[in-house]
């Protein structure tokens, strides 16, 4: 059996850290830049207004045609005042109103007929150019705000350093979108599909609809000013691909990739991917984790409700992990004392949870930990060495304690 563990947000030691919670994505903007990148933190940016003047034409249409209604209303009922009909008064508004002309059905020889009728030639007349017009703005005004709104879009992008771009508004996408949106961090979304980026866009999102292939897509999104790319498609060949074009636009990016395949995981990284994301292992670890170690999966679930307290500890570079003790692994058998010791610092271990389902929390460090047990430590971002060699099958003689 070979040792299952399930790191915090923000762990260096494996690609597939980042999950697509709301705080495992915030962690993603969190990570050290690489070596030459500039700034260490995403720079955050206000909430995209995409919205104008000629937004609701529905609402205009609504009000044009509940006043053309009033007004034929009124028209109707005062010329049946007058002593007409029901049926030459409706003659007679439609007439007036539509701006048609036929001749009277009844003459105007009365002072409130004359009144009658010019008010409801000024109101009418009114009214039916205030409607057509809305029907004009009903054809226009999404073409309209196609236009405006994609030069406005793109104006505030042309603004944006130091920010994120993420490829794909799917399931992962959107809590991504979310959780960057929470934390003010200045995002630009690609989408290819035309109905998801509309979606992003009535969010409140910087949205491009295109092919992130393509480099004009990228250069569009700011990729050479980005810290940041995070691309998220289930489609394998897709994200390598895109990765290579990134890199190549911008050495210093940090490039996140999600894998479907395990075998995929490889190929991203030499792509230039600095950290691989894979779903489905990491859902299959936390699962294990539920079962095997219930109380430390509390303990964890507990702080990741906790968002100050994450927030504080990735200030001070410190994750909580849990890992298995593999069999034959040089960490069975030794005490947490010497453990530690070993790790030189690298972390600490504050809870065993022991395979009879026994939890010691803040164990003595005379305490031994045995084959199968689930260690919960508190480590430093460069641990993984350490735990490599302390808690993988052994492949040659280790230190015993």
């Amino acid at each position: 059996m070979s040792a299952a563990h399930t790191p915090m947000p923000g762990s260096e030691h494996r690609p597939g850290d980042i999950a697509s919670s709301d705080i495992e994505a915030e962690s993603v903007v969190r990570q050290p830049r690489p070596a030459g990148g500039g700034t260490g933190r995403v720079r955050r940016a206000p909430k995209p207004k995409l919205t104008g003047l000629l937004d609701s034409p529905s609402r205009n249409l609504t009000f044009g045609i509940a006043y053309i209604l009033t007004v034929m209303t009124l028209g109707i009922t005062a010329y049946m005042a007058c002593g007409w009909s029901f049926r030459d008064a409706l003659y007679m508004v439609i007439t007036t109103v539509y701006t048609v002309g036929y001749e009277e059905v009844r003459p105007i020889d009365s002072l409130p007929l004359y009144i009658t009728t010019i008010s409801l030639i000024m109101s009418g007349c009114t009214g039916i150019i205030f409607l057509t017009g809305v029907m004009v703005q009903l054809i226009t005004v999404s073409q309209l705000n196609r236009v405006i709104g994609q030069r406005r879009m793109q104006t505030q992008i042309d603004h944006l350093s130091d920010h994120v771009i993420v490829y794909g508004y799917g399931r992962i996408g959107i809590v991504l979108a979310r959780a960057l949106t929470a934390s003010s961090a200045g995002f630009v979304i690609l989408e290819q599909n035309e109905g998801r980026a509309a979606e992003a866009r009535e969010e409140g999102c910087l949205c491009i609809q295109g092919d992130a292939t393509l480099e004009a897509t990228l250069h569009a999104a700011g990729v050479t000013r980005a810290r940041v790319l995070a691309t998220v498609l289930p489609n394998d060949a897709v994200n390598v691909f895109i990765t290579l074009s990134a890199r190549a636009l911008n050495p210093d990016l940090s490039i996140i990739a999600r894998g479907e395949l395990p075998s995929t995981e490889s190929k991203l990284l030499q792509a230039g991917a600095t950290k691989v994301v894979l779903p489905t292992q990491i859902g299959a670890d936390r699962i294990a984790e539920l079962i095997l170690f219930e109380e430390s999966s509390r303990l964890i679930d507990s702080l990741d409700r906790n968002l100050r307290f994450q927030q504080a500890l990735h200030a001070f570079g410190i994750e909580l992990e849990v890992i298995t003790a593999a069999p034959n692994s040089p960490a069975a058998g030794m005490t947490i004392a010497a453990i530690e010791r070993q790790a030189r610092g690298s972390f600490f271990v504050v809870q065993i949870n022991q395979r009879d389902r026994d939890v010691f929390t803040n164990p003595p460090g005379t305490t031994v930990v045995r084959d199968g047990d689930g260690v919960v430590l508190f480590g430093r971002p460069n641990r993984a060495a350490a735990l490599m060699a302390l808690f993988e099958p052994r492949r040659r003689a280790g230190i015993r304690g």
